[in-house]
């Protein structure tokens, strides 16, 4: 699990708990917010005061037609580099490693979720159109910031929240610390995979550890179950941390395969017999035959 660590270098996040007109008061110091930019939407769609409204609600009572949240984002890591090792997901060196490729996020205990939202796909539009690009980042949730001041808030690695720049201001923009954002929920792309699983170290016939690696669609999941080969069950199994799940019991007889059903939204996807009959552990297996209903 990630510490929140603040270099002296940098200003500490903003204090804990902010409204979103707090929120908007900080980008006010940062930037002129007179004119509408093209990620503004909600804000300043023909400047309504029902639009702005809306951004003071919190993030609970947003209708399904206004999924733009606010939020405050911060950095850590090296500046170009990937924020965290693996994070409290248990995704390891992948963070590094296509799809993610430093598009990382430590994510306030909110959005963490117990674990159940790593995973997920955000996208995160930084408000100071001074500085910031109108394309903004999209990132997946790899780590919690336990220690995050904000209740919503997004600790990105230092590549990931450098994007959030025009071209040449993106040390400009990480000396500013902690910045105000607006965020979405977005579908995760993972191309050429659907889903992938590692089956992790010490498995055996009678205790498996599977970690979901890459998840197209939601990202996030709610509930796990596996089926043995020549059976029509599946068996339910138990959430361990991040993104790990474990099934006691057996012998458990290959292959598998693998049901997931999304946190956010009940949907189901199946991979059919992915992992194989001599499965090992520490192996990765991909599934590009899945299908959802």
């Amino acid at each position: 699990m990630k510490e929140h660590g603040t270099p002296t270098s940098r200003p500490q996040p903003a204090a804990s708990r902010e409204s979103f007109a707090q929120v908007m008061e900080l980008g006010r110091t940062n930037g002129n917010r007179d004119n509408c930019s093209e990620f503004d939407a909600i804000m300043c769609s023909k400047r309504s005061r029902k639009a702005r409204a809306l951004l003071l609600l919190p993030i609970n009572s947003f209708s399904a037609a206004v999924d733009w949240h606010p939020a405050v984002a911060s950095w850590y890591g090296s500046p170009e580099g990937d924020g965290s090792d693996g994070g409290a997901c248990g995704y390891g060196p992948m963070v590094d490693a296509v799809p993610l490729r430093g598009r990382v996020a430590a994510v306030s205990p909110i959005l963490f979720k117990g674990g159940e939202g790593c995973g997920e796909c955000y996208n995160v539009m930084c408000m100071d159109k001074s500085i910031c690009s109108p394309r903004g980042v999209t990132v997946i949730v790899t780590d919690e910031c336990p220690g995050c001041p904000a209740r919503t808030q997004f600790d990105l690695s230092g590549a990931a929240f450098g994007s959030l720049a025009n071209p040449g201001e993106r040390d400009q923009l990480r000396n500013r610390g902690t910045i105000p954002v607006l965020f979405r929920r977005t579908s995760c792309v993972s191309p050429g995979k659907n889903v992938a699983f590692r089956v992790n170290e010490g498995s055996t016939a009678y205790w498996l550890s599977l970690l979901v690696e890459f998840e197209d669609g939601d990202g996030d999941i709610g509930s796990m179950h596996i089926k043995q080969a020549g059976s029509s069950e599946w068996l339910e199994m138990s959430h361990s941390w991040g993104a790990n799940w474990i099934m006691n019991g057996g012998p458990l007889r290959g292959p598998f395969s693998v049901q997931l059903t999304s946190l956010s939204n009940a949907k189901t996807l199946i991979a059919m017999d992915v992992i194989p009959q001599d499965w090992k552990p520490l192996a990765t297996y991909v599934s590009r035959q899945s299908y959802y209903f």
